[in-house]
């Protein structure tokens, strides 16, 4: 149980507030807004459940995000469609960065 709160704590929750600050910076409208937190809410269990499943993999993400390798958002599944909006508007942000 330890290995999934961590997970959680180094990726999951900054990847909500990652995505949180840009969704607020971007002024989006409210449809893009509840398809992210709809995205946020399938996807972030769906990441812990990996995690636990497959240390390596986790142990993995946790080093290429905390060096930069790898950004949150790159974690979503871009097959989701409530997280097809959400990806494109931060794939977007990040070009203007």
């Amino acid at each position: 149980m330890t290995s999934d709160w961590i997970f959680a704590l180094l990726v999951v929750d900054p990847l909500q507030a990652q995505i949180q600050e840009q969704v607020e910076r971007a002024r989006l409208p409210v449809e893009i807004i509840r398809q992210s937190q709809a995205c946020l809410t399938s996807q972030g269990p769906q990441l812990i459940e990996r995690a636990v499943g497959d240390y390596g993999w986790a142990a993995a993400t946790v080093a290429n995000i905390a060096i930069g390798r790898t950004a949150p958002a790159e974690l979503l599944d871009s097959g989701d469609p409530q997280c097809a909006a959400l990806l494109s508007v931060l794939s977007g942000a990040g070009e203007d960065a």
